[in-house]
């Protein structure tokens, strides 16, 4: 078992380079993931929960996580989206098991208190006793007893949410670059294609440390590098936004590094394998996706989604957390609903890609289990965060950690370290 720090958080001691330094102790430390769930998943922050073609009928839910909270997405009887904790109001069990499901009532299983779609009470067995004996008090008032209501907003067929009720729109969270991105994605009407849902052991940061990090992709990604989906030879970029300067977007087009290839085989150390072929090439011939020529565009929005365009496969990204040293991502793939059929059939081949498995993906979830697995006994230690320099500014180039870089300043200004 891992041993981690259980000393107060007000005594991390920041390292004096600042956002160049993170120390390995925020990966391991119970109080500092208490601190998150606080001030971050339960702060003023908007949250991805779901993509509104998941729930296309009135009575449709899900169930998902804010941070490690349990949460119902529900669609009522008019259209609208709502987001409720998942925790009943009588004695706090589970309300919803299932992932997702259509039902007239949210039902407890436990004393079958029903909730609408809204989280409104409207159903108490034996409220008034039976043959005049037991049930509530009179003045029981079941509008005081309905399930606990999040701020909901949609923005680009994703439903956010939060905790907080002063919140700024979606769009001003996400600031105008990010929201740029985003709408390029939901450009129009999508549709769900599949799920993949992959455990990952290691502190959720971790991840977030690597979407932020598009410097590895050309070394860890054997297949980006050798079938030239992503090279950092390419014309590519690195952008920042948002809030605190947390946001961060890194894109690429493929095909643009004749006459630079030559110095990435050189510099790119075993990323780059000449000799590999691929049994079915068919799994890269797709059609440009949108008119700006990007082939690769992953754009993150603090605290928990990823938004990726790889090709012709499209996918958002969900970071539930589970304790200090477990994450899981939750990745939804769609296409549009004009799309062909061989479009969509396309899209469906390109999953192959990324997710648990992927050609692409696989490796990001062992880095992160590498690295909590060798930080164990020393959270003093700290990273170096100095790709690209020391700055927090966008560069035309993805060897770079400024994304990084712009994740750390916002979350220790959140967190108070």
């Amino acid at each position: 078992m891992n041993a981690p720090s259980t000393l107060p958080v007000t005594d991390l001691v920041w390292p004096a380079e600042g956002f160049t330094r993170v120390p390995y102790r925020v990966y391991q430390d119970p109080a500092i993931y208490a601190l998150e769930q606080e001030r971050i998943f339960r702060g003023r922050t908007w949250n991805f929960v779901a993509l509104t073609a998941e729930l296309p009928r009135a009575g449709d839910y899900k169930t998902t996580h804010v941070g490690d909270t349990p949460v119902i997405v529900s669609r009522d009887r008019d259209g609208q989206f709502h987001v409720l904790v998942n925790r009943c109001a009588h004695r706090g069990a589970l309300v919803c098991r299932d992932l997702r499901g259509n039902a007239g009532t949210l039902t407890c299983v436990y004393h079958q208190w029903a909730y609408d779609a809204k989280g409104d009470l409207i159903g108490v067995p034996f409220r008034k006793g039976l043959g005049g004996k037991g049930g509530y008090p009179a003045d029981f008032d079941m509008k005081q007893h309905g399930l606990q209501k999040l701020n909901v907003e949609v923005f680009g067929d994703c439903i956010f949410a939060s905790f907080a009720a002063d919140m700024p729109s979606v769009e001003d969270y996400f600031g105008p670059r990010m929201a740029d991105y985003h709408r390029r994605m939901f450009n129009r009407p999508v549709e769900v294609l599949g799920y993949h849902r992959q455990f990952v052991h290691s502190n959720w940061k971790l991840y977030a440390d690597n979407t932020h990090d598009p410097y590895h992709a050309s070394l860890l990604h054997l297949f980006h590098a050798t079938f030239g989906l992503y090279r950092a030879s390419q014309i590519c970029g690195t952008e920042m936004g948002g809030y605190e300067g947390m946001h961060n977007c890194i894109h690429a087009r493929s095909g643009t590094d004749e006459g630079r290839l030559d110095s990435y085989k050189q510099e790119g150390g075993r990323s780059y394998q000449e000799n590999y072929s691929l049994a079915d090439p068919s799994v890269l011939k797709g059609w440009p996706e949108y008119a700006d020529g990007d082939t690769l565009c992953i754009h993150v929005i603090f605290p928990n989604l990823v938004a990726q365009q790889i090709a012709n496969t499209l996918a958002t990204r969900q970071i539930v957390t589970h304790g200090p040293q477990q994450f899981e991502l939750i990745w939804t793939y769609f296409g549009y609903v004009d799309d062909t059929p061989e479009q969509r059939a396309m899209r469906i081949k390109q999953i192959n890609l990324i997710g648990p498995a992927g050609l692409i993906s696989m490796e990001d979830g062992d880095v992160c289990e590498l690295v909590q697995n060798a930080i164990v006994r020393d959270g003093d230690a700290c990273s170096i965060v100095e790709m690209g320099g020391r700055d927090i500014a966008d560069i035309d180039s993805t060897l770079t950690e400024v994304g990084m870089r712009g994740f750390w300043k916002g979350y220790r200004a959140i967190m108070g370290l």
